[in-house]
């Protein structure tokens, strides 16, 4: 084997690629054909037949553009929240944490060990009307006697938010903790100030993170469902609930399968946007 390598040099990188292209192959190139063969598929289950019918996009995006919106909304405030909450935290451990640092990124990754459903579950008592969160606000009176948190867009989003941190937190703390802390030290020695030498040196190093945070949180919770199942109601529902839905009560599987590509589709652009934003070299840096 290692003679037929040496021979053959030019193959080694072929044969070093072949097990994730099999991969990706198997799980994601397939499922992907047979998703779009059935978005272009007619009838009622089980009798489904292909007959390119292209008007199912249409029709799906007509009638389901609402929830579509209101999850890109959700998505975006969610993913907003998330970097307005982890970018001090990161920072703080990136700079000030010292040997406590490995503790509170353990702090940042634990609700990991606990399944997504059971973290979202837990809300539903944090949140419970007679709960201690509802009962100090009425308390300080920012909240009115009858008012309410859970059921609302406000507890989705909330959801969305704790449940996705850590993805935001992860790579704004990378990022953060690479900066060479010389070059905050070259920015004092130039007179600049905390604040502007954070606007002009820290900030714009970190940048990689920043991006890579929000991709990794905007874009799942974009296609979630469990928060607005489990937390909201009809008026918060999501395009993953309508996909749900279609796919395991209605057996929808045209309609859902068209509103899977066009989720795909529009976060696509989203990407193709964002980075023409923000320049690849952070997108992939």
């Amino acid at each position: 084997m290692g003679t037929f390598l040496h021979r053959h040099r030019g193959i080694t990188p072929y044969l070093l690629l072949a097990p994730g292209i099999l991969w990706l192959g198997l799980f994601f190139l397939w499922p992907m054909y047979y998703l779009g063969y059935e978005s272009l598929q007619t009838g009622l289950f089980p009798d489904f037949h292909f007959s390119w019918a292209f008007s199912n996009y249409w029709d799906a995006l007509s009638g389901y553009h609402t929830q579509l919106e209101r999850s890109f909304v959700y998505a975006g405030i969610a993913t907003v929240a998330c970097f307005v909450l982890a970018y001090p935290l990161a920072y703080w451990i990136a700079f000030r944490a010292g040997p406590w640092r490995n503790l509170f990124l353990l702090f940042i990754v634990a609700p990991f060990f606990v399944t997504y459903l059971m973290r979202t579950l837990a809300w539903l008592n944090i949140l419970a009307d007679q709960g201690p969160v509802v009962g100090f606000l009425r308390d300080v009176h920012l909240l009115a006697p009858d008012g309410r948190l859970l059921a609302t867009t406000f507890a989705v989003v909330s959801g969305i938010t704790y449940n996705f941190f850590p993805f935001m937190a992860l790579p704004l703390y990378v990022s953060l903790e690479q900066i060479d802390e010389r070059l905050l030290e070259a920015a004092k020695d130039l007179y600049a100030s905390p604040t502007r030498a954070f606007l002009r040196v820290t900030l714009p190093l970190s940048a990689p993170g920043i991006v890579a945070g929000t991709l990794l949180t905007f874009i799942p919770a974009a296609g979630d469902f469990i928060n607005a199942a489990l937390l909201g109601t009809p008026n918060q529902t999501m395009i993953g609930n309508v996909i749900q839905a279609k796919f395991l009560q209605s057996l929808d599987y045209p309609t859902a399968a068209s509103l899977s590509f066009i989720l795909m589709g529009l976060i696509l652009v989203f990407l193709l946007f964002y980075a023409r934003a923000v320049g690849t070299e952070k997108l992939t840096g």
